[in-house]
C-alpha cells in the first residue's frame, strides 16, 4: 500500500506531498531566514493542532525536531520568501488541505 510523504525543497521554497511516487500536490511556502535557516534532513510529523494561535495561522503540524513545524500564517504575503524562524510557511488553506491529508508519523524530507 502506498505511503503519504512530504519533501520540502528549500531551493524553490515548495512542499511536495507524494503517495508512493505519485506527487498529488504541491505548494508554495515560506522558509526560515539565513541566521535561522530551517533544519534539513529525515524528518515526520509528531503532532497535529489545530488553531494554534498567533502567527501560527490555521494549523500546526509539529516536526520531529523539537519547536519546528509546518504551519499556517497571518502573513500569506511571506508565502515564497524567507521569513521565518525556521519553520515551513503555508497558506491557511493550503495547510489546512495538507492536516486532512496526512497523519502523526507521515515522514517528512527537507532538501536544500
Amino acid at each position: 500500500m502506498p505511503r503519504k510523504r512530504i519533501i520540502v525543497d528549500l531551493s524553490d521554497r515548495r512542499l511536495y506531498l507524494f503517495d508512493g511516487d505519485s506527487l498529488i500536490r504541491s505548494y508554495p511556502v515560506g522558509i526560515g531566514r539565513i541566521a535561522s535557516a530551517t533544519p534539513t534532513g529525515s524528518l515526520h510529523i509528531v503532532s497535529k493542532s489545530p488553531n494554534p494561535g498567533g502567527p501560527f495561522g490555521a494549523y500546526w503540524l509539529g516536526l520531529s525536531k523539537p519547536h519546528y513545524g509546518i504551519h499556517g500564517t497571518n502573513d500569506p504575503s511571506s508565502i515564497g520568501k524567507r521569513v521565518s524562524h525556521g519553520c515551513i510557511r503555508m497558506h491557511n488553506a493550503d495547510v489546512l488541505e495538507l492536516s486532512r491529508m496526512v497523519g502523526v508519523g507521515t515522514p517528512v524530507d527537507i532538501r536544500n
